[in-house]
This record gives C-alpha cells, structure tokens and sequence, in this order.
C-alpha cells in the first residue's frame, strides 16, 4: 500500500472540560477520495482543521509528507486582507502554478476576479474560496460543505471537476448524492473516535447502523449481567452469611463499564405542531409576472397547489426562487397576472438566512419568545429543556446566546421554532443548510407525515427526490416550469439538461433587452459528447456485467473469508464498485436514449 500523504494518529483534543475528539485517526493516501461524516458537534470540522495544520490538537501526531501540497477549504472563507477575489484567489497558488487555470475557475464559478469581498454574498465568497482551493491542483484537497451556499448548475460543475483532479480528496458534506458520487472510502467520527469503511458513502448508512446495532445488543448483554450479579448479592449473600468480596468487586465493575460507555447522540425528535384544515385549493397562480428594473423574474407564469402537495423550486442563485416563493405566498405582489390564496391558510415560514434568530437572545427565550419557560407544541404546554433536548440542545445551552451556537445548532433551533408553531402551510427556504445527515432523515420522515402543504427551496438533489411531489424549476429569461415529482423525474422530463445558469454579473451588464416574442434559434440536438456516450455505453455496461460476475464467482469460493480475509475484502470493494458503475451507466444511457426519442420525435 502507497505510503499516506497526509497521516493523523491518536488525536485528542478537549474543549471546555469535555473530550470532543478522544482517539481519532486519519490517513490520506495519493488520489484517494475520502468522505468524512459525523453528527453535527462531533468534531468533524476541527479534526479537518487540525489535519489542515490551522488547530493543534491536545496530544497526538500530523505528518504530512515532505514536498506534498495541501490546501484547505473552510466553511467560512476570509477574504478581508485581500483588495479583490482575483488577489485572494491567486494568493493560493504555488510557483510554478498556472494564473491562466485561477482565472478559468473564477469565470466557470461565475467571477470576474474583480469584485470587493465586501460586496461579496456568502455564495460568492464560498466560490472564490473553491477557486482559491482547486487552482493549484494540490496533492491533497481538504474540503468543508463546499456545496453550501451553491446552486444546483455550481454543484454539478463542482462534481465533475473534482472527478477530473488528481489531487486526494477529504469531503465534508451534508450533501448525500456528492458524497456518494466521488466518495471511495469513508471516515466515520462518532463519540470522539473514528472507524473507517473502505467503501464510500452509498455503503456507509448500512455499515453505521450494524455498529450502533452490535452496541444495542452488547449493552442490553451488559445489563442483564448487572441484573444477574445484583440478584446475586441480594439473595446469596444473605444465604451464605458471608459477602464473597470479589464478586461485588465484579458487580462494581460491571457498573462502572456501564456508566463509561458512551452511547450515540440522541437522535432529534422532530413533530410538527397541526394547524386546521386548510382549503383544498391553496395557491393558484395565473400569468404572473414580476420584473425588477429590465430584469424579468417570473414571465406569464401559471400553477395551481392543492392541500397536500410538496412543491421544490429549483434554480441557480439569482434565478428568483426565493421571488416566486413570496409570489406564490401573497408576501409580493405580481407586476401582471393573479395570485389566490386558499381559505384558512396557516403558514409558517423557514427563511434560509435565519434572519429572524435575534443574535442577542438566549436559546431558550427564541423558543419560548421570552414568554415563561414553556413551549406550546400541538396544544400541549412542554417545558422549554424538554423541547430543547428533541432537537439535541443540553439544559446547558438555555442560558447560552445564539451567537455562541454552531451553524448546524442555529438550523436546528429553527425548525424547532418552525415546527413549534400551528401551521397548515409550511414554507421552507434552503431548509438543509448545516443539518447533518440524520438529521436529514428525520426532517424528511416529518415532511413525509406532515398533512398539510409544504413549498420549498432546495439544492440538495436527494431531499428534493425524497420530499418534492413535483418541482418548479427556472428555464431562463424568468420563465418557469412545473414538472411532476422530485427531481430526478424532472432531469429525466427535460432531457437531463440542468437548471438554467443565473447570469454572473459581467453577463448581465452586457446582455440585451429580450422581448417575448423571440423565438428558437435553432433545434435543439445532442452533443457530440452525448451521442458518443450513448454509443459506447452499452459495451461499457456489458464489461461491467462481466466484472460482477467475475467478483461474484471469487466470492464464492468456500472458505475464502476464512482462508484470505483479503482477497474477501479486495473482491467485495470490487463488486460494489462493479455495481455502482453499471447502475449509472445504465441510469446515464436511460436518460440520453429518452432525450434521443425526444429529439427524434
């Protein structure tokens, strides 16, 4: 095996008082692509930075092998020493390293390299902070949620260009289909240690959850031996006169094993307070329209949404999502056209920049809204400790100000406002931002049972296959389309094209005046890339049949586990990989053979 490039042993670090990482190990081999996963407050993030040289961890090692380069992507990238993104971007480069390839990355992320990072949106500062990132294609590539605050189009061109590197990767993300689609092995931080599985995220909630199985049973084994041993002292002690000292210092033992073990986080408690029955029309939009100055957001748009259903607006940044949102919810009149609300709507409301968190508030008092120390959930009166510890806060942090909490802990503490409320109506912006993966799960599982109407902006491709019934996605020059359910289903309506890309600034300030009465250029047509891969893929997806039963046949050789522990492991990560592939090339070929017919048609 290739010597690690980058290797972390026995880390232990300790934050107030409390151990947050207690023996955690990370090994980063040449062109590996590791994902890293943890709950939200595991230490993910610090163990990034102590890997990236930025935190220096209580006791343990780092090394970093000698002439590797290493660059690092944090969640909130700082561009105030710099005078433009241009500066701050080539900042990053080593000699040697290509100004031309910066430059190429700024305008693909939609810079022009120009701009004050003081007019910069925390979007485009995580662009310029990527560019900063990839442009020196360093030997190891350190990444924190580098698909937070990008729109689908930027995460797509995101994936393919990480594909392309040869750098190693480290990924953290709440983002499971970018995990999934470059991830080959998995670093898993649980309660301060870390395990690893040489498979990628697609493999790791199946293997997670037979650990935290195994524990279960180990610990109801323990318990029941305390019962037995307590039995004991109770009964035979007495019988015997005489207390058999060693086995109450077993008992004791057992005990302390107990309280020593420290067993998963808790997991959020998520339910949705039930307002009244709305109507069973709640929106109707007809031909609605809304410009701002020469920019047209919304032209002639119409859509109707019934008690029940699950809308996804999907778009890149600046396409007006967040507009039609409040189109659609009366908060902004249209220019032209008619919105109607349905009767005895109860709409509560999820704003994706948690502006509505008073940064001065206590935990407790933004749940409570200063009014005693009690929670109405669902018509119920519940203690305001007791809410908190649902969505993972610790008595601890009622007293704590918002300011001190962690971005996944402030989206936590949103929706537990959102949710604590009646409601009929919910409206989501970017709900996902900074929640972690189970999280995630639970969140959808409350969408799922949610009886009302739910109208959200995502980019996360997943939550929005999971949730949506149906997703309205912009096409450009403000027109927009409604296409039935989530969307994978709408890639595979619309040929697979991704969303329009919002225009950088540059774009806009030369684009011209449209007028609605322009029509197509031209047809529309594969590319040359698109036909080609349509021609060579069924041969690829044979090749690949073939590799699985290749590696299906080596698995069953008698014993092979017993008598070659490795060639069991080499040849199981070979057929999944094997079957990964052939899934999506077999998905790829679907989707461009429906776009031929199409065309054709």
């Amino acid at each position: 095996m290739a010597p690690p490039l980058l290797l972390l042993q026995d880390i232990r670090l300790t934050f107030g008082g409390r151990p947050l990482i207690e023996s955690a190990t990370l090994s980063v081999s040449a062109g590996e692509r590791l994902c890293f996963v943890g709950r939200n407050g595991s230490g993910k993030s610090t163990l990034l930075k102590i890997a990236a040289g930025t935190v220096e961890a209580d006791s343990g090692t780092r090394f970093v092998q000698p002439g590797a380069t290493l660059r690092y992507l944090p969640q909130e990238p700082d561009l105030s020493a710099y005078a433009t993104v241009r500066a701050y971007v080539e900042a990053g480069l080593g000699p040697g390293d290509d100004t031309y390839r910066a430059t190429m990355l700024m305008e693909s992320l939609g810079l022009t390299g120009e701009e004050a990072p003081n007019t910069l949106s925390g979007g485009e500062a995580r662009r310029a902070a990527l560019a900063r990132a990839i442009a020196p294609e360093p030997d190891i590539l350190l990444l924190d949620e580098p698909t937070n605050h990008l729109d689908l189009p930027a995460i797509e061109w995101l994936e393919e260009t990480l594909k392309s590197m040869r750098s190693a990767l480290v990924l953290i993300s709440h983002d499971r289909r970018f995990l999934e689609r470059l991830s080959k092995a998995t670093l898993w931080l649980d309660r301060g240690t870390t395990r690893r599985l040489e498979q990628g995220f697609g493999a790791f909630e199946e293997w997670r959850d037979g650990i935290l199985h195994d524990e279960e049973k180990e610990r109801e084994r323990l318990d029941r031996k305390i019962s037995q041993e307590i039995d004991w002292v109770r009964y035979g002690v007495t019988a015997r006169r005489k207390r058999n000292m060693g086995r109450l210092r077993k008992l004791e033992g057992l005990r302390q094993e107990r309280r020593d073990q420290r067993r998963t986080v808790g997991s959020v408690n998520l339910q949705a307070s039930e307002g009244n029955l709305s109507g069973k029309a709640v929106v109707e939009a007809i031909d609605v329209t809304k410009s701002f100055g020469e920019r047209v957001i919304v032209r002639e748009f119409s859509t109707r949404i019934q008690r029940g259903d699950r809308i996804g607006l999907v778009g890149a940044n600046g396409a007006g999502k967040t507009t039609l949102l409040n189109l659609l919810t009366g908060v902004l009149p249209p220019d032209s056209g008619i919105i109607k609300l349905g009767t005895n709507l109860q709409m509560v409301t999820l704003d994706q920049r948690r502006e509505s968190l008073d940064p001065s508030l206590r935990l407790a008092d933004a749940l409570t809204e200063g009014r005693g120390d009690s929670v109405i959930v669902n018509g119920e009166s519940r203690h305001v400790i007791g809410y908190m510890k649902d969505f993972l806060f610790t008595p601890e942090q009622a007293r704590a100000p918002i300011t001190a909490l962690s971005g996944g802990e402030r989206g936590r503490l949103m929706l537990a406002r959102a949710l604590a409320r009646p409601s009929n109506l919910l409206v989501l912006d970017e709900p996902t931002n900074d929640l972690d993966l189970e999280t995630l799960d639970l969140l959808e599982e409350l969408l799922d049972d949610y009886p009302g109407t739910i109208m959200l902006v995502s980019h996360d491709r997943d939550f929005l296959d999971r949730v949506a019934t149906s997703v309205i996605v912009a096409e450009g020059d403000g027109r927009w389309t409604d296409y039935a359910g989530g969307y994978s289903d709408m890639l595979i309506q619309r040929g697979a094209a991704a969303p329009a890309r919002a225009l950088n600034k540059a774009e806009r300030k030369d684009e011209k005046k449209t007028t609605t009465d322009k029509g197509p250029t031209s047809k529309a047509k594969m590319s040359f890339k698109q036909k080609h891969a349509l021609e060579t893929l069924p041969a690829k997806i044979e090749a690949l049949g073939a590799e699985i039963k290749k590696q299906e046949a080596t698995l069953a050789r008698p014993n092979l586990f017993a008598i070659d522990r490795k060639a069991f492991d080499t040849a199981n990560a070979k057929l999944t990989a094997a079957q990964n592939d052939r899934d999506a090339a077999e998905e790829e070929w679907l989707l461009l053979e429906m776009l031929r017919e199409e065309l054709a048609g």
